[in-house]
């Protein structure tokens, strides 16, 4: 299989001057800034954020580096994980005349996302056991196929996608690969960042939404080859992760233990109300979970749906999804909160 990044970007891209910020002339030290149009009284609140942030937010870079394993330049951040996803189109997908293909089901901004810059959308669907359909997909592929969106764990599914499955793909496939990791931090499989080097078409999402719980941060992670990371900062907008967010991420990035804590409670609570739930007439099935969050075949979907909602209790109504036919997905949350949920759930049973 022979990858060449430059066959795949697209040409208008080749060609673009990427613009230049005043941050991105300057390096050093200096005390006085008056080069980037800044209010330079400062702003009406308790800290200034007069100034504009470190566009390419080296700082957060250099703490993931001692986090992950990967180097700087491997690593690009993104306003959400959407933000790396809408990038990577845009790099790299011919609007009406190149194409994508996705594994349903699974994560919708893929689909979102290829609507909005007017790229063709190739399904794939899972298998009955949720992993690939590798005859099927290869079927789909052609010489305009320019990215397979895998995500694994999955969206909905919860479960991870066969480690050998996505290794053929790798092999394989001549176009970019991205593997969105978003729950991977609750997974007992290894993450593919360290696999960089070994393929030069993967591109590794990952979010501090979820373990790291910053969802309301909006910091996505994309981890790839040098070459397609620079292509990303190129068309990236200059200033694209804000100071405040910044501050904040780097002040998170020093609590890796707190981090690793809440991980094994969530994880712990997870395997407790799969385990309760399984026990209630209404559920039908509890699927095995590698993320955050179970997903539940039961009875009468849309109507436990409603009792929940009754009682201010909200799930995810995935029933009219694709191989989720009559199934809620359910975040793990506190203990109080799952006690709460399991409760709900038997008195729906009584009740019928």
């Amino acid at each position: 299989m022979n990858f060449n990044v430059n066959d795949l970007v697209r040409e208008n891209v080749k060609r673009l001057l990427p613009y230049s910020s005043a941050r991105d002339e300057f390096s050093g030290e200096a005390k006085i800034f008056l080069d980037a149009n800044e209010n330079s009284l400062g702003s009406p609140t308790t800290k200034w954020y007069n100034r504009y942030p470190d566009p390419h937010q080296q700082k957060i870079k250099e703490k993931l580096t001692a986090i992950k394993g990967v180097p700087s330049k491997n690593i690009f951040l993104g306003n959400g994980s959407d933000e790396c996803i809408d990038l990577l189109f845009r790099a790299f997908c011919n609007p009406g005349k190149d194409n994508v293909i996705i594994c349903p089901p699974t994560y919708g901004m893929y689909e979102v996302s290829a609507h909005i810059n007017d790229v063709e959308l190739r399904k794939v669907p899972l298998l009955d056991n949720f992993q690939l359909d590798l005859v099927h997909l290869e079927t789909r592929v052609d010489d305009f196929t320019k990215i397979i969106w895998l995500c694994s764990p999955n969206n909905p599914t919860a479960n991870s996608l066969s480690r050998e499955d996505i290794e053929i793909v790798l092999n394989n496939f001549p176009g970019i690969v991205v593997i969105d990791e978003a729950y991977i931090n609750f997974s007992r499989h290894r993450s593919f960042i360290q696999e960089l080097s070994e393929y030069p078409n993967l591109v590794v999402l990952q979010t501090l939404s979820k373990a790291w719980g910053l969802a309301g941060l909006r910091l996505g992670m994309a981890f790839a080859g040098e070459e397609i990371i620079s292509i990303c900062n190129k068309i990236k907008p200059p200033y694209n992760i804000g100071q405040a967010t910044q501050e904040i991420v780097l002040n998170a990035l020093d609590h890796v233990e707190d981090v690793n804590e809440m991980i094994r409670v969530l994880v712990r609570e997870r395997d407790l109300m799969a385990k309760q739930l399984s026990l209630i007439d209404v559920v039908e099935q509890v699927y095995p979970s590698d993320a955050n969050f179970l997903l539940l075949k039961v009875r009468n979907a849309r109507d436990v749906y409603a009792a929940l909602l009754s009682k201010g209790i909200v799930v995810r109504d995935r029933s009219n999804v694709q191989l989720c036919e009559g199934c809620l997905r359910i975040t793990v949350g506190s203990p109080a909160e799952n006690t709460a949920l399991v409760n709900s759930l038997k008195d729906y049973g009584t009740a019928l």
